[in-house]
């Protein structure tokens, strides 16, 4: 993640809009409707030749599939994993404590999400049984098309988000939380291992972490002991797999919103830090947590680690000035060192596929144009 050498590398964080065919076959695919399972891989496989393409005109140096296969990450638990069942309405509420203070804001923002025509309903799961892992056949396509798009480009140059073991379900049939984590984790092992043998960088996607010190009802001890066992169960499903072919994401689940119910990157950065992995990627760039780069003047990042911070925000369809994304970076590599920063985004642009993402595709590809150019102004200055 840190070859690229005299300058720093650009990145994001996986999810981009997919095209309209895509979303149609993925809703009839999901409706369990007929369809043909020839024309939708081609259709798949040709939109991730398009959207690596894209990034790289763009200026992007490690790039992703756009996640062009999956409707999203309760879809995906559903198809990749046994051992689970939807029970619609149940579970826990999405930012709580933002919907409790904000009730008006967010009943017009979920009505307007409805109208962004989400092919998938986010559809609480439920862990009824044991897991396993049962996703081969599409993560083999998924690995398969990627590396096709990188063409002779390294693939150590690209990376696969994964869900982390805290983000799949509720628990209602381990014992302990303990003990259904370490049992996703060892599921989701087998898709960690197959990306980082066919050589990309594996991205562990956990938002649910930085849930954790904002929720309901624990006070400061019982949300660090359910932090830590968070990263227990992510350490367990990365042992023996070499810390610079992964980087760790978490941020804040929301996009344009008050969120003013957000956790502090101080209450998660140590917990973020005790992950195994070479990178961590978190938000930067929104007014809610651009200050909080001065946190890095007491925290100290761990030899051999490198950040990802957000310098381009998911939730605002404002471009971010060159400029300033060079000014974010230099702040970055005055405290933890130049060659220990890649540029990246807050989050990613679709997690949920849709056909009216929050920030419009045109504008996504211009702030990643402004990301390039903001990591050569910020090198030119550094270098």
């Amino acid at each position: 993640m840190t070859a690229i050498q005299n300058r720093i590398p650009t990145t994001h964080v996986g999810s981009l809009p997919r095209p309209v065919d895509i979303l149609d076959l993925m809703k009839v695919r999901l409706s369990g409707a007929a369809y043909d399972h020839a024309d939708y891989d081609a259709r798949v496989r040709g939109a991730v030749a398009d959207i690596v393409a894209r990034q790289i005109d763009c200026g992007i140096d490690i790039v992703a599939d756009g996640e062009m296969s999956k409707a999203g990450f309760f879809s995906y638990v559903r198809e990749r994993l046994s051992g689970f069942e939807p029970r619609p309405g149940q579970g826990p509420k999405l930012f709580a404590r933002e919907r409790e203070a904000f009730p008006e804001y967010y009943e017009e923002y979920f009505k307007r999400a409805m109208l962004g025509g989400a092919v998938a309903p986010m559809v609480p799961m439920f862990c009824v049984g044991p897991v396993r892992y049962r996703g081969e056949v599409e993560l083999r396509k998924d690995i398969d098309n990627l590396r096709a798009a990188l063409g002779p480009r390294d693939p150590s140059s690209a990376f696969v988000p994964a869900v982390a073991p805290s983000g799949v379900g509720v628990n209602a049939f381990y014992k302990t939380e303990a003990e259904y984590l370490n049992a996703v984790g060892e599921a989701l092992r087998t898709e960690y291992l197959a990306i980082i043998e066919a050589g990309f960088l594996l991205q562990i996607d956990d938002p649910f972490l930085s849930d954790v010190f904002v929720e309901p009802g624990l006070d400061a001890k019982a949300m660090r002991r359910k932090a830590d066992l968070y990263v227990e169960a992510v350490n367990h499903s990365l042992r023996g797999i070499p810390p610079e072919k992964v980087r760790y994401h978490t941020c804040y689940g929301i996009n344009e919103g008050p969120r003013i119910h957000e956790a502090e990157l101080a209450d998660v950065v140590d917990c973020m830090l005790n992950v195994k992995a070479g990178a961590y990627s978190f938000e930067a760039a929104n007014c809610r947590h651009e200050h909080e780069y001065h946190l890095w003047e007491h925290v100290v990042l761990p030899d051999g680690k490198a950040i990802i911070p957000g310098v381009i925000t998911h939730a605002s369809n404002i471009v971010e000035h060159p400029d300033l994304i060079a000014e974010r970076l230099i702040r970055f590599a005055k405290l933890v060192g130049r060659e220990r920063v890649i540029a990246g985004a807050d989050c990613g642009f679709s997690s949920q596929a849709c056909y009216h993402t929050e920030v419009h595709p045109t504008v996504i590809w211009a702030k990643f144009k402004a990301l390039a150019e903001g990591a050569r102004i910020a090198s030119a200055r550094l270098y």
